[in-house]
C-alpha cells in the first residue's frame, strides 16, 4: 500500500506568514527556511516565498523568488511533511548561487527542521549519497530566469 502523493498550495496571506514567522526556522547557505505544525488535519503542505528589499531591486528579487520556488518543487516532494507551512525566505546569495549548492541549502535546511521538530539531532554525514540525485537534477529554464 503506497502513500497518497503530498498536495501543495501557496500561502498568500499576510497572517499566514507572520504565523510561520513564529516558528522554528534555520538559515543554510542562500536560503532561509520557517517550517510551521498547522493545528488543522488538513495533510496539504502549504508554501510561501518572500525576499526582502536587502536582495537588490526587484528584479533580483524575483529571480531569487523564482530559483526558490523551483527548488522547492524539487525537494519538497522527498522531504516535507504533511499539515505544515514552509516559508522560503531569500539571502543574498540566492539569485547568484550555484544550482546544485542550492539545492543542498534547501535540502539540508528541511532535514535539519524536521530533525529539530522530532527533537534529534541529525548529523552532517547523515545528507551524503542521496544529495546526488537532488542536486543532479536540472531547473527548468524558464523559471530560473
Amino acid at each position: 500500500m503506497s502513500e497518497a502523493p503530498l498536495r501543495f498550495e501557496r500561502l498568500r496571506k499576510r497572517a499566514d506568514f507572520l504565523l510561520a514567522a513564529k516558528a522554528p526556522a534555520l538559515s543554510r547557505g542562500a536560503v532561509f527556511i520557517q517550517m510551521r505544525k498547522r493545528s488543522d488535519e488538513d495533510p496539504v503542505v502549504r508554501v510561501g516565498f518572500t525576499a526582502t528589499k536587502k536582495i537588490g531591486g526587484a528584479v533580483e528579487r524575483n529571480r531569487a523568488k523564482r530559483r526558490l520556488r523551483e527548488a522547492a518543487r524539487l525537494v519538497l516532494p522527498l522531504h516535507a511533511r504533511p499539515s505544515h507551512d514552509y516559508v522560503f525566505i531569500a539571502r543574498g546569495g540566492t539569485g547568484s548561487r550555484e544550482w546544485g549548492r542550492l539545492l543542498d541549502d534547501v535540502k539540508s535546511a528541511l532535514i535539519s527542521l524536521a530533525a529539530e521538530h522530532d527533537g534529534a539531532k541529525v548529523s552532517r554525514s547523515s545528507f551524503g549519497a542521496s544529495s546526488k540525485a537532488v542536486s543532479s537534477q536540472q531547473p527548468d529554464p524558464t523559471v530560473s530566469g
